[in-house]
């Protein structure tokens, strides 16, 4: 397959680039400075000369509370991005496979979401997400949106990262046990998204590991992975952090992989597992 990765230096994107190589693809890898997404003619100029089979989409602006102080720029890479990509994908003939997120949802239900709930995005980040969802389903079977939620993994900056450090110089650590979701690793995710573009598998998909837990709960699976005692985390709620958040979160950000259990896909693995992989890679 002939794909071309957007984003290729983030953490995502660095395990796409990685698992497309390792398939034997013929790999365009696209950071920010080697293409801006948001800017139109490069990206005609990039997908049109190149004509891959498939563009994956990991190139976004993911700081959510940042978004919050710039609209503008957050709808610029998030949104309008996904608008010139699907147009270059168009007159290309090229499957586009876009990330998405579980902050298009207000996370007030009772239940994993699934791909056919409404989406409610309390958040610039959600809002401007949503926007890029509905940029690439324009192209109809020519596209996949694929939902993911709480992204880790041994590339770029996230939570398994930051709890790591956070443990090594505070005797006490406190997290959210009002907030739950499915952690997801981009070592699991990345596979699972070039498949979705081999298939050419169409519209809304959620793809996340399995295990739902809180922050806290989390927290405390990366301690222990560390070596640490869990108990040094303990639980607040969202009104007790300080300082507070710009951006809502979703209180529920579970999302149901329906669609690849319809489709055939494997469930990827309980997100526990890839933790402590990922954990002994990081101090390794």
């Amino acid at each position: 397959m002939r794909v071309l990765v957007t984003g290729a230096a983030g953490q995502l994107g660095t395990d796409v680039v990685a698992a497309c190589t390792a398939a034997g693809d013929d790999v365009f890898a696209f950071d920010r400075a080697g293409l801006d997404v948001s800017d139109r003619s490069a990206v005609l100029g990039a997908v049109t000369s190149i004509a891959p089979d498939a563009v994956v989409n990991c190139a976004a602006w993911t700081a959510v509370d940042a978004c919050e102080g710039d609209p503008e720029l957050a709808l610029a890479m998030n949104g309008t991005a996904v608008r010139w990509l699907a147009e270059a994908c168009h007159r290309s003939g090229s499957h586009l496979v876009t990330v998405s997120t579980d902050y298009v949802f207000d996370g007030n239900l009772d239940r994993a979401y699934h791909e056919w709930d409404d989406t409610a995005p309390q958040s610039i980040y959600g809002i401007t997400k949503l926007i890029g969802e509905k940029e690439a389903l324009v192209l109809g079977p020519s596209a996949s949106v694929v939902r993911t939620s709480w992204v880790c993994g041994v590339h770029g900056n996230n939570m398994v990262k930051t709890i790591m450090r956070l443990a090594g110089q505070h005797p006490e650590l406190a997290f959210v046990a009002d907030q739950i979701g499915h952690p997801t690793f981009t070592h699991d995710l990345a596979p699972v998204l070039r498949r979705i573009a081999l298939d050419r598998l169409s519209g809304i998909v959620h793809a996340t590991n399995q295990g739902a837990v809180s922050w806290f709960e989390f927290a405390q699976g990366v301690v222990a992975a560390m070596g640490k005692d869990p108990s040094m985390v303990r639980p607040i709620t969202t009104e007790e952090l300080q300082p507070p958040r710009p951006a809502p979160r979703p209180a529920n950000s579970v999302l149901d992989n329906a669609v690849l259990r319809q489709a055939g896909y494997p469930e990827l693995r309980d997100h526990r597992e890839a933790l402590a992989e990922t954990v002994r890679a990081l101090t390794a």
